[in-house]
C-alpha cells in the first residue's frame, strides 16, 4: 500500500517542479497499546509507530523561500523565511510553520525548500497525523541541511511545533513517529523520556481499528477537569504518604486506605490511574511472554476504567466494546486516545477478521445509524528516509 503512495509523491512532485526529489521521507502515524490518560500523570505508556504513513518528497528551493503542497487537500502556500513566521488560518499549514519557527528558534541554518506530501495515515481517527505531518518534514530538513538533530530532540521541537499552533499535548505521539520499530512497541517514561522495546508478536491475532466516527465536543473541558482532579488526589496522597512523590509509587492497597478522605469523584479517577499505571507493566509483561490472551484481557479492563472510573468513553464506544466483549473471536478492545469518539484498538482471531468487521458495522449502524470505518494496521518503523534501491 506505501508504495503505490510513494510513486504517486514522486511523480506529483516531479509534475510539480521538474526535477527528481532529492530526498523523500517516510513518517508514521501511532497506536497506543494501553496506558491512557497516565502520560501527564506519571505513568508509562506503550505506543507503537504503524504502517499508515505521511510521504514527503523534498528540494532544497536555492532561495529563501519554501513552497509546501499538500496533495490530497489539493492545496499549497509559500513562506518567506526571512519573514516573521506567524499563525496561518489554514490548520494544516500551521504545523509546518512550527517547525520553521522552532528551527529559526534554535538558531539553526537553513533555506528554503520545495516539498509535497501525501498520507494514508486516517485524518481525525487518533492516529496522530499531526505528529507525522511535524516529525516528518522536520526529519526532512535535517537530512537536506545536514542539521545534525538528534531522534529525541526531533520528537521534542516537533511537540513545540503542535504547542507552538494551541494544541498542549504530551511527547508521546512525537516520540512514537520518530523512535518506533517494526513489530516493537515502545514502553515510555514521559517524564524522563527514559524507555525500552518490546517484542510486539500478536500471534493468532490480528490488530484492527475500529473507528467510531464520532467526536463528541467534551474533550477539552472534561481533560482539563481530569487534570485538575488527579493534582487533588495526588496532594491528598502525599499529604498521608510522604514517602510517595507521585502515583507511580502509590499501590492500590494505600490509595483505599484513603477513600474516605478525598472527593468520591477525585478518588475514582485516582484509582483508575494507579491501576492503569500498573496495567502498562502487566502488558509488557505479558508480550515477553506472548500471552496476547492476557494482553487482550488487560485492554478490556481498560476500558472499564476508562468508561466508569475516568469517565472519558461515550455510548457509541462503549457499545462496540459490549460488541467485542460477546464475540469469542475477539480478546481484547478499549477505545484509544483522549476519549468521547475516535477508535477502539482490538484483537481478533487471525482468520476470522472479516465475519468480525461485517457484523460489528452492521450492528453499528442499525444502531447509530452511523458508518463503522475500520483499519487494518501493522507495527511499523519510526520517521525514515526512504531508499528505492
Amino acid at each position: 500500500m506505501n508504495d503505490s503512495l510513494i510513486q504517486k509523491t514522486t511523480a506529483f512532485f516531479q509534475e510539480t517542479f521538474g526535477n527528481v526529489p532529492e530526498k523523500i521521507v517516510l513518517s508514521p502515524g501511532r497506536i497506543n497499546i494501553i496506558g491512557e490518560h497516565v502520560d501527564y500523570n506519571d505513568g508509562f505508556v506503550l505506543p507503537a509507530a504503524i504502517d499508515k504513513i505521511i510521504c514527503f518528497a523534498f528540494e532544497k528551493s536555492n532561495t529563501t523561500t519554501s513552497k509546501i503542497v499538500a496533495i490530497d487537500l489539493n492545496q499549497e502556500f509559500e513562506v518567506d523565511l526571512l519573514q516573521d513566521i506567524e499563525l496561518s488560518s489554514t490548520v494544516w499549514n500551521n504545523y509546518i510553520l512550527g517547525v520553521l519557527k522552532q528551527l529559526q528558534d534554535n538558531g539553526f541554518e537553513f533555506s528554503g525548500v520545495n516539498c509535497v506530501f501525501s498520507s494514508n495515515i486516517p485524518v481525525g481517527s487518533g492516529l496522530s497525523s499531526s505528529a507525522a505531518l511535524e516529525c516528518g518534514f522536520l526529519f526532512g530538513l535535517n537530512e537536506l541541511f545536514d542539521l545534525k538533530i538528534k531522534p529525541i530532540d526531533i520528537a521534542l521541537m516537533g511537540q513545540k511545533a503542535e504547542h507552538w499552533v494551541g494544541i498542549n499535548c504530551g511527547i508521546m505521539d512525537q516520540f512514537a513517529s520518530v523512535h518506533g520499530l517494526e513489530n516493537k512497541v515502545i514502553k515510555l517514561d514521559c517524564n524522563t523520556l527514559e524507555f525500552e522495546y518490546h517484542n510486539a508478536d500478536f500471534k493468532d491475532y490480528a490488530l484492527v481499528l475500529l473507528d467510531s466516527n464520532v467526536k463528541h465536543s467534551l474533550f477539552t473541558s472534561a481533560y482539563n477537569k481530569r487534570r485538575e482532579e488527579c493534582e487533588e488526589g495526588l496532594a491528598i496522597i502525599k499529604a498521608n504518604f510522604p514517602e510517595i512523590k507521585s502515583f507511580r509509587n502509590c499501590t492500590e492497597a494505600q490509595l483505599l486506605t484513603l477513600k474516605d478522605k478525598m472527593d468520591i469523584v477525585v478518588f475514582t479517577r485516582v484509582l483508575y490511574v494507579v491501576k492503569e499505571i500498573a496495567r502498562v507493566s502487566k502488558a509488557c509483561e505479558a508480550l515477553d511472554a506472548g500471552n496476547i490472551e492476557l494482553l487482550g484481557k488487560l485492554l478490556f479492563e481498560n476500558h472499564d476504567g476508562l468508561s466508569k472510573e475516568y469517565e472519558v468513553s461515550c455510548p457509541e464506544l462503549d457499545y462496540l466494546v459490549d460488541l467485542a466483549l460477546a464475540d469469542e473471536a475477539v480478546i481484547g478492545s478499549r477505545l484509544m486516545g483522549g476519549g468521547f469518539g475516535g477508535c477502539t484498538i482490538t484483537f481478533i482471531k487471525k482468520g476470522k477478521e472479516e465475519a468480525v468487521k461485517q457484523k460489528f458495522a452492521q450492528l453499528y449502524q442499525e444502531k447509530w445509524n452511523i458508518e463503522l470505518k475500520i483499519y487494518d494496521v501493522k507495527i511499523g518503523n519510526g520517521t525514515s528516509l526512504y531508499n528505492a534501491n
